[in-house]
């Protein structure tokens, strides 16, 4: 399994979300990902009766066939009301250029492309979107319990090393520590 990480700078998430304009789907998914904290599984099972004029969105993730309810944040409710503009309620949310609903490996290239332009040299993947959800999360609320809750995970140590925030809190006690 490959590891992948959290975009931690907001600077390269704007980059990314620059790159990804040219293309409203494109930057609706990787807003979505980075807003919410779902899979990506669960972001490309979405059809357009699952957001349109709702104030949550709410899902049935396929890994742990868990209920998971989420807000939709200022942000991405214009975006989703533009996007889905004259679209029927019965359709996939994200289409792929034949028509049908967007894959996983299609989701990946695009993130991959767009981080590698942006100038981004870790690993990254469509996971990295729910890593960047959950680290930013951290960061700005402090409160491991709801991000271990938004994620189900088993403790707050899963939590903050799936995040990565562990490993900075460790590397940080090491760049003080000197005897």
């Amino acid at each position: 399994m490959n590891i992948v990480e959290p975009i931690r700078k907001k600077q390269d998430i704007a980059k990314v979300e620059n790159i990804l304009r040219q293309n409203k789907r494109d930057l609706l998914f990787f807003v979505m990902g980075i807003n919410s904290g779902l899979r990506i599984s669960d972001i490309l099972a979405l059809d357009v009766k699952d957001v349109h004029n709702v104030s949550h969105i709410e899902v049935v993730e396929k890994k742990t066939d868990k209920r998971k309810k989420f807000f939709v944040n200022s942000k991405l409710r214009p975006m989703i009301a533009e996007f889905i503009k004259g679209r029927k309620d019965d359709e996939p949310l994200f289409l792929s250029r034949f028509g049908n609903r967007l894959n996983r490996i299609r989701a990946y290239e695009i993130v991959n492309f767009a981080c590698k332009k942006s100038g981004i040299k870790y690993k990254v993947g469509t996971h990295t979107l729910r890593k960047t959800f959950g680290y930013h999360h951290y960061r700005q609320f402090k409160d491991v319990a709801l991000l271990q809750r938004i994620f189900n995970h088993s403790s707050p140590c899963v939590t903050m090393r799936y995040i990565g925030i562990e490993q900075d809190n460790i590397d940080a006690s090491y760049k003080k520590f000197i005897l």
